[in-house]
């Protein structure tokens, strides 16, 4: 322990001289509260909706959750495929001249193109998560709560998701 901080517990209830250092902090502190919209009203409850147990603190020793790791997973994935598929995307666009062949080739691209691990992954996660993340249940609903204002569960990637993001549009494909 640092040895200040050992004198300064010590020192707790004793009377010590008034420093040039404390009378400054003091003039300052005197200041900031003649102009603050708060002083002389209580201050608001900040009410907290959690308890720490043992329960959590064992649980944190073993690193992130199964959940964490493995939505980082999902999210490391989908990352992958979308930096792919955009060069994929690109390059057909500057190999075609035509907009209709360009439109045809990436519609067969898109339809070819696998997602097997990935969604196997989400597919874990919609199944999963609930349980492992403890969610609530919403009365209401009757399923679990949602998690800032959205579903927990997650959409498997096809090719739908792939022409959402990358249309069949030459023009929009060479950047133009």
């Amino acid at each position: 322990m640092d040895p200040r901080e050992v004198k300064e517990i010590m020192s707790q209830g004793a009377i010590r001289p008034e420093t040039s250092r404390d009378r400054e902090e003091r003039r300052i502190l005197a200041a900031d509260l003649a102009t603050s919209p708060l002083s002389g009203q209580p201050l608001r409850h900040r009410l907290r909706n959690f308890r720490p147990d043992a329960d959590a603190a064992i649980r944190a020793l073993g690193g992130p959750a199964l959940w964490m790791r493995r939505l980082r997973e999902i999210e490391d994935r989908i990352e992958w495929h979308e930096v792919f598929l955009e060069d994929t995307w690109r390059t057909l666009a500057r190999e075609v001249d035509d907009a209709d062949e360009f439109a045809r080739r990436w519609e067969e691209t898109a339809e070819t193109w696998r997602f097997n691990r990935v969604n196997q992954l989400i597919d874990q996660h919609n199944r999963n998560f609930p349980a492992e993340a403890r969610l609530p249940m919403d009365p209401k609903t009757r399923d679990f709560v949602r998690i800032n204002g959205r579903p927990y569960l997650r959409e498997l990637l096809d090719a739908e998701w792939i022409l959402a993001r990358f249309p069949p549009d030459i023009d929009r494909a060479r950047g133009a």
